[in-house]
């Protein structure tokens, strides 16, 4: 005889009287669902269609932690020549910076050019992507919030300053699914020790769990435990899969509610079947030399960053739906140009040959190539001493570029005043830019929501609009 516990009949309630006025309402949009499951066997991955038609389908984002300086990089201001060493003040008063002894501007340690048919401006370092810039669409009006590095990464990754939402990513994967049920749909490729604010950058916050990122190790095995134990066979590890699967699903039977539970019945599955195919995919040997070379791989100092980018478009290629690349750190609050110097040669031919290997394979179009760190630089600094110039954090300035996906290619969108200090021209808070993000690739944020803590919410956080000079 059965006997239901307390929790199971206050479960069952739903069933009551009470709930029929919402079950009619709901009747139309869960026969929608329904239907949508039977369409999708594949569980809560299954790649869904997009919302709006959009020519990206994928999303490869290149994660400069640390707040790359949009003055030594993309955005060049000769006005710093000029006031190199000056006092920084509002008034325009200026003094010596041996007689202040306080912040004074900075010129930049490197050169510019144009460089491209669209006669972007480049510093020179960037001796490899110069030739890629009529593929990319330069942003200089983003602004965001926070000076600080964990805050301002939440921000740019989640749209919430201060942690616990989902990742872009994460976004994503729950509004478009993904092409490869055999692959995790969002997948990070961190540095050794995690940016600021750790894994909570590509968590899946209140979304189910199935869709947060999966970091793959930069060192040794990409995922521990790949391999089954010497004398383990695959059909050994399906009988224990289906033993334990049949455990899990009497248990949720009497937790209906645990999401966490589903989630974990899923990850499991998806780890038997990864066994098939990551091996293959993360063995970057049996691309071809030229391949190799082209991305820098056991070359310095582009080895590690060039096997990211690699793996980044092998991924892409096998269904992925979103790919995160983090490279770091660029805080350069003195000896900038050693600092960011070294930080592109590392990073300047991987992105280079990511972007040709992507245009000549034909996935550029249907893949949304995004650059940017969690903020901009200062044009000025305290005083160090000697040479050892460098620039604070500036959340009012910064330039991030797209590539692909429906972009406008070969432009230079918004600016920045003379000294780079803050966005003048085209300017949109990082919410706007999400949501651009999210149009590119097919979504509307204003649908693209989830019920949780008594309201929909959605990515930017409570609404923005599409920066349309961005879209080609």
């Amino acid at each position: 005889m059965f006997h239901p516990t307390r929790r199971s009949f206050l479960y069952s309630l739903g069933a009551s009287i009470g709930s029929v006025a919402f079950t009619a309402m709901m009747a139309d949009q869960l026969l929608a669902e329904t239907s949508e499951k039977k369409q999708n066997s594949d569980g809560p991955l299954a790649a869904k269609p997009q919302q709006i038609p959009a020519k990206a389908k994928n999303c490869i984002f290149l994660m400069m932690e640390g707040g790359p300086s949009h003055i030594d990089t993309f955005d060049p201001k000769p006005k710093l020549e000029k006031l190199h060493l000056s006092e920084f003040v509002r008034n325009g008063e200026m003094k010596s910076a041996m007689e202040s002894g306080k912040r004074y501007y900075v010129q930049s340690p490197f050169s510019f050019r144009k460089a491209g048919q669209s006669g972007a401006s480049i510093s020179t370092n960037w001796e490899h992507l110069a030739d890629c810039v009529d593929d990319l669409c330069f942003y200089r009006g983003m602004q965001v919030d926070s000076v600080n590095h964990p805050t301002a990464m939440y921000q740019m990754n989640t749209g919430n300053r201060f942690g616990g939402d989902p990742g872009i990513g994460s976004w994503v994967t729950y509004g478009l699914g993904t092409e490869n049920q055999n692959l995790p749909g969002f997948v990070v490729l961190p540095e050794v020790s995690f940016p600021q604010g750790g894994a909570a950058n590509w968590g899946a916050g209140f979304l189910p769990a199935h869709f947060q990122g999966t970091p793959l190790r930069p060192k040794g095995s990409p995922i521990l435990d790949l391999e089954p134990m010497k004398g383990i066979s695959r059909a050994h590890q399906r009988a224990n899969l289906d033993l334990l699967q049949n455990l899990n699903q009497r248990h949720h039977q009497d937790h209906p509610y645990h999401d966490e539970l589903l989630a974990r019945m899923s990850s499991y599955e998806l780890a038997f079947r990864m066994q098939a195919q990551v091996p293959d995919l993360l063995n970057i040997d049996q691309e071809t030399p030229k391949i190799r070379e082209m991305y820098g791989i056991d070359q310095n100092p582009t080895d590690a960053f060039g096997r990211k980018c690699l793996l980044a478009r092998k991924l892409i290629e096998k269904g992925v739906r979103f790919v995160q690349l983090y490279a770091g750190t660029w805080d350069s609050h003195d000896y900038i140009e050693r600092a960011h110097g070294n930080l592109i040669q590392q990073v300047d031919r991987p992105i280079a040959a990511l972007l040709k290997d992507l245009k000549q394979r034909g996935l550029l179009e249907s893949t949304l190539v995004v650059w940017c760190g969690e903020f901009g630089r200062s044009p000025d600094n305290g005083v160090r001493g000697g040479t050892a110039y460098g620039r604070d954090h500036n959340p009012k300035a910064m330039t991030v570029w797209m590539a692909g996906g429906g972009v406008k290619a070969g432009h230079t969108i918004g600016a920045t005043d003379e000294t780079g200090a803050e966005a003048v021209e085209c300017v949109h808070h990082v919410r706007d830019f999400h949501v651009t993000l999210l149009r590119l690739l097919g979504l509307d944020d204003n649908k693209l929501t989830y019920f949780h803590g008594g309201r929909f919410k959605q990515l930017s956080q409570f609404g923005g609009e599409v920066i349309q000079e961005l879209l080609a």
